[in-house]
């Protein structure tokens, strides 16, 4: 059994999300051409939590899209197992879309990438940025966040897991300490 360390209780991930949903209107509120894509699973839970912070301060609806990464992974014929395959639903012109992409943790740069290619497959949006829930450092490519819910430092051996109501019946992020 590995040690747990809480990282964010499901009080900080509440205030963490409005927190990003602040810095989003700050940034980006005037922006017309506004839509939200979650990374499957845990990113498109937190995409979804975002979209309704941000249809509420906004007054209007923003769109929403749930993407797969799973066939554009760099490293899936490697895997141990096949990659389970979730759906990609983007029901908006992506096309001089402002996106604003959601995964739950940044880690090696690998899945961030995969989700670009995957977007543009789709289409040219005007721009992307990247939020994450949590950022561990570790990077493989060239990639950063333009927001961060909580930065932790941690060891490759180390790793992160985002719980969500929706999938695990609590919300919290824990560090997994090895013995």
């Amino acid at each position: 059994m590995q040690k747990e360390k809480i990282v964010l209780s499901e009080v900080d991930m509440t205030r963490t999300l409005d927190r990003l949903a602040s810095e989003i209107t700050e940034r980006r509120g005037d922006c017309e051409k506004l839509a939200i894509i979650g990374i499957q699973r845990r990113g498109a839970d937190l995409a979804q939590r975002l979209k309704e912070l941000l249809d509420e301060r906004l007054g209007r609806k923003i769109p929403l899209g749930k993407l797969d990464i799973n066939l554009y992974r760099d490293d899936w014929t490697n895997l141990s197992r096949q990659p389970s395959i979730n759906c990609t639903e983007i029901p908006f012109e992506i096309e001089g879309t402002s996106i604003i992409l959601v995964d739950d943790v940044l880690f090696s740069g690998r899945t961030v990438r995969a989700a670009l290619e995957a977007v543009l497959d789709f289409g040219r949006p005007r721009r992307v940025e990247l939020l994450v829930l949590v950022d561990r450092g570790h990077r493989e490519l060239p990639i950063r966040a333009d927001y961060v819910g909580k930065k932790v430092t941690t060891g490759e051996d180390q790793h992160v897991n985002v719980l969500v109501k929706e999938r695990d019946d609590e919300d919290k992020v824990v560090l997994l300490l090895p013995e």
